[in-house]
């Protein structure tokens, strides 16, 4: 409990009304020794909180199809699943990654308890590459192009709506969105106003908008 801050809710022992038995404390001043207000008898006192116990443990970051190993420090009470984002800072960086799968002594696992991981495997999501397949503007299926999108990761595609990247423009038609994404009722999304966040998405599918002239590709 090391970055307590004003206002905070922390239980401790009161000196004058509890000394034995923790009560509800109100952080009043933080600092190496914190200022806390008893919420029982409103004695105001000064306590060193006791720091919280980290775990060291190698993380696997993947972007673009390259990948990087770092360490990073996690609470040891904590408990680990897919799809959780933490910030990690490196020497270069400091990136947002969102856990893919856990290593333990079992295999690979997709919730774990912090001790028990030995490698957290994550990708990068605050700049991302969005896979797209855009088919032409008279509508045919029979030719398409695939390519990438690099964009923020919290950048929002909604179908039915129309972007402008460049020299492409086109209309989003559907979203497959990836294993580890949360909050959303269906995979495939292809209703107008359906929306989902860059980093969240394995495919975008869409219509060209830019040209008609298809075999110009």
């Amino acid at each position: 409990m090391t970055d307590a801050t004003p206002g905070d809710r922390i239980a401790l022992p009161c000196p004058a009304c509890s000394p034995d038995l923790e009560t509800v404390h109100e952080v009043l001043k933080p600092g190496g020794h914190v200022t806390v207000r008893c919420t029982d008898c409103d004695h105001v006192h000064k306590e060193q909180l006791p720091e919280d116990e980290t775990l060291q443990r190698s993380v696997v970051v993947s972007q673009d199809g390259d990948s990087f190993t770092a360490e990073v420090d996690v609470p040891a009470e904590e408990e680990l699943s897919v799809g959780e984002e933490f910030l990690l800072e490196t020497e270069e960086a400091v990136v947002t990654a969102r856990i893919t799968s856990l290593e333990t002594a079992d295999g690979r696992e997709d919730e774990a308890a912090a001790e028990d991981v030995e490698t957290i495997w994550s990708r990068a999501v605050g700049n991302v590459s969005v896979n797209v397949t855009m088919h032409p503007k008279d509508g045919t299926h029979d030719e398409t192009e695939s390519f990438k999108l690099h964009v923020p990761g919290d950048y929002e595609f909604v179908v039915g709506e129309t972007e402008e990247f460049g020299e492409e423009e086109f209309t989003v038609e559907g979203i497959h969105v990836r294993d580890d994404a949360h909050g959303y009722d269906h995979e495939n999304m292809d209703h107008d106003g359906d929306m989902g966040i860059a980093k969240d998405i394995n495919r975008l599918y869409v219509r060209d908008e830019s040209t008609t002239a298809w075999s110009a590709w």
